[in-house]
């Protein structure tokens, strides 16, 4: 079994995508399942094949301990990582080719508190990446841009887990698109951008995280997909490839 984790921003696109790649790779007839880690969502876009939805009662922890729905989201979360072992059960009886795994809406909740980090060492399987989205609609300006790179970086420093960083929304976009892959692969481009858009402090600081995330290697380009139209997941499925099986793709 391959996990992928899928991490990005409230309303990135998470669980759109989550449906889109489970249908992907079963159109190419690999066996793949969706974890629903969310124990806050009301509706997702496919059928969940494990849900921790039926371990852990967000609605009766908020009632139970008099808890607003934040405090309620954060101990709901944190319960998830002592159910780990039947979670995994739930796993290993699907027991699919892949495992895609839906995290929560807001990203803290999963990556910076230590029960996500716990999931993720303690799901059983051979080998484990995740994606990190770049929510095309707040990524138009460069000192956008760069803050959710510092982001990206983040989760991928907390998860520890090899990352492909995606660019969804981009069917909203429009002549955005090609600017902001041009900066995420050309750094002086980005730079130049910055420049024209920040002075003073806001500019020193940008261009300097930009500098730190360039020597930590972030400059790697992004991945550009539609949830609607579908473009781009051969690309996505490539790079998922080269990750989880040695560069060998799914049939086509």
């Amino acid at each position: 079994m391959k996990t992928i984790f899928i991490s990005g921003t409230a309303g990135s696109g998470k669980s759109l995508l989550s449906s889109k790649l489970y249908e992907y790779y079963t159109k190419n007839g690999a066996f793949a399942a969706v974890l629903n880690l969310d124990p806050g969502v009301e509706n997702v876009p496919y059928t969940c094949d494990i849900d921790v939805r039926d371990f852990v009662d967000y609605v009766s922890i908020m009632q139970q301990y008099d808890l607003g729905p934040n405090g309620a989201l954060v101990m709901a979360n944190d319960l998830i990582a002592s159910k780990i072992d039947d979670i995994k059960k739930e796993v290993d009886t699907v027991n699919p080719d892949y495992l895609i795994v839906d995290t929560p809406g807001q990203i803290e909740l999963f990556a910076y508190r230590s029960s996500g980090r716990f999931i993720v060492e303690n799901m059983s399987s051979e080998e484990k990446t995740s994606i990190f989205l770049f929510d095309g609609s707040l990524i138009t300006s460069p000192v956008n841009f760069v803050s959710i790179a510092l982001l990206a970086t983040s989760i991928r420093l907390r998860l520890n887990l090899p990352t492909v960083n995606v660019l969804t929304k981009t069917d909203l976009i429009g002549d955005k698109l090609k600017e902001i892959l041009q900066w995420s692969s050309n750094l002086k481009t980005l730079e130049d951008a910055i420049s024209k858009e920040a002075d003073g402090d806001t500019y020193t600081l940008t261009t300097n995280i930009l500098r730190g995330l360039n020597l930590s290697g972030f400059a790697q380009g992004l991945i550009p997909i539609s949830n609607v139209t579908g473009d781009g997941f051969i690309n996505l499925e490539s790079a998922l490839s080269r990750i989880l099986n040695l560069g060998e793709e799914i049939e086509d």
